[in-house]
C-alpha cells in the first residue's frame, strides 16, 4: 500500500485529491496539512512514501517547504499541484529545481465535478505509483548492454553495417517526460561548445509551461533554446521545444528542414509525443541523426527510436540509476534499440564527444587545420 500525504489550503482540493488517491487500490492518503510548514512536520511524523505539495499557501508557500523537504527528506517523492499560469509555471519549474519529482495541473475547464475528478485522476495515479516503486521489490531490470564495435574476426551485424556507413550526424533529437525538466538542464548545462547542429526535443508538459522551460534552459549554456514555431527552419546551435499541446514534426524542404507543428491525437496519450517527432527525424535525417531518451514514465519514444535506428543513426538512453522514472528509457534500452545507456551526468559529455568527432572529420576532410 502506497501512503501519501495531501497539502493544500484548499478543503475543496484537498478533499478532492484524497477522494482521487483513496480510490485507488493500492494507494491510502495517512495525512493532511493546510499549509508548507505543517507538510514539513506531517512529513516527518507520518514518513510517507510520497507528499502532494500545493503551491501558494499561507504561513509556508510549496516552494519554500520544497527545499526545506529536500535537505531534511532528499528521498521523498513530492509532487506538486500547480495552476495553469505563468505564475503557477514559473514556481514550479523553481520547484522542479528544488528537488521535486514531478507536477499536476488543477483541473481546467471541465464541464463538470467527474470531468475534473477524471482529468484529476488520469494525471496523478500513473505518477504516484511511478514515483513510488521500490527497486528493491522489483527483479532485476532486462537492461540491454550498450552496443559495442564487434571484436576483431567477428562478423557485424546488420545495425553496426548501417552505423558504418552512416552518415555524419546533422541533427540531435531529445524525449524526455517525469524528470525531464531538470535532465534537459543538466544534459544542456554541460555541454560547454556551442553545436554545429540543431536540436529538436520533446518534454511532456503543458501549455504555458514549455514556453517558461525554453527561457530557463536557454540560459544554462551556448545553446539558444525557444519553443518551437510552425514553419522555422532548423538553425545549427538551436534547439526547437515542443509547445505544449500541440505535436513538433521536422521536414525537409528543398535545401533546408523546417518545424512543423499540428494538432493530430495524441500518441501514448501524450501531446507532444516523441513517437511523432523522432518519426519525422528518421525521414528527414535517415542514418544522420542522435536520438536521445531521458527519463519518463510509458514507452513514449521506443517507436520512433527503432524508426530512426533502422537507418544507422545513434540512440542514447539514460541509465536506470540516475533516472526518475525509468519508463522510456527502460522501454528502448530493453527493446535492444540503446547503442548507449549512459548516466545522465554523462549525457552531455558523450554528445559533445559524437560532434567534436564528426567535426574533426570535416576539417579532416577539407584540409582545414
Amino acid at each position: 500500500m502506497i501512503s501519501v500525504v495531501v497539502a493544500d489550503d484548499s478543503a475543496l482540493v484537498r478533499r478532492l485529491v484524497s477522494g482521487v488517491l483513496n480510490d485507488a487500490p493500492d494507494i491510502r492518503v495517512i495525512g493532511v496539512a493546510h499549509n508548507g510548514a505543517q507538510a514539513i512536520e506531517r512529513v516527518a511524523e507520518l514518513q510517507p512514501d510520497l507528499l502532494t505539495l500545493d503551491i501558494e499557501m499561507p504561513v509556508m508557500d510549496g516552494l519554500t517547504a520544497m527545499r526545506e523537504l529536500h535537505r531534511r527528506f532528499p528521498r521523498l517523492p513530492v509532487v506538486m499541484v500547480s495552476t495553469l499560469t505563468q505564475q503557477g509555471a514559473a514556481i514550479t519549474l523553481d520547484a522542479l529545481a528544488a528537488g521535486a519529482r514531478d507536477y499536476v495541473t488543477k483541473p481546467t475547464n471541465s464541464a463538470s465535478l467527474a470531468d475534473s475528478l477524471g482529468e484529476l485522476r488520469d494525471q496523478l495515479i500513473p505518477r504516484v505509483r511511478a514515483l513510488t516503486l521500490r527497486r528493491a521489490s522489483l527483479p532485476p531490470p532486462r537492461q540491454a548492454p550498450a552496443r559495442t564495435v564487434p571484436a576483431r574476426g567477428q562478423a557485424p551485424t546488420t545495425r553496426e553495417k548501417r552505423r558504418a556507413s552512416a552518415r555524419p550526424t546533422q541533427l540531435i533529437a531529445i524525449g524526455s517526460s517525469t524528470g525531464g525538466p531538470d535532465a534537459l538542464a543538466r544534459v544542456l548545462g554541460s555541454i560547454t561548445e556551442r553545436p554545429h547542429v540543431p536540436i529538436v526535443a520533446v518534454q511532456h508538459m503543458p501549455p504555458v509551461f514549455t514556453a517558461m522551460l525554453a527561457q530557463r534552459l536557454s540560459k544554462l549554456g551556448p545553446i539558444a533554446v525557444q519553443e518551437a514555431e510552425d514553419g522555422q527552419q532548423l538553425s545549427p546551435g538551436v534547439m526547437y521545444l515542443a509547445p505544449g499541446g500541440r505535436h513538433l514534426e521536422v521536414q525537409r524542404r528543398g535545401a533546408g528542414v523546417f518545424t512543423r507543428l499540428h494538432d493530430k491525437d495524441p500518441e501514448n496519450y501524450s501531446r507532444p509525443s516523441v513517437d511523432v517527432l523522432f518519426r519525422s527525424v528518421a525521414e528527414a535525417y535517415p542514418g544522420s541523426a542522435i536520438g536521445v531518451i531521458l527519463t519518463g514514465m510509458g514507452h513514449d519514444g521506443r517507436g520512433g527510436c527503432e524508426r530512426m535506428g533502422a537507418d544507422g543513426s545513434l540512440i542514447v538512453a539514460q541509465d536506470q540509476e540516475s533516472s526518475v522514472v525509468w519508463g522510456m528509457p527502460g522501454a528502448v534500452a530493453e527493446a535492444g534499440l540503446a547503442d548507449a545507456i549512459l548516466a545522465l551526468d554523462k549525457v552531455g559529455p558523450f554528445l559533445t564527444e559524437q560532434l567534436r568527432n564528426v567535426g574533426a572529420g570535416r576539417r579532416s576532410a577539407t584540409g582545414v587545420a
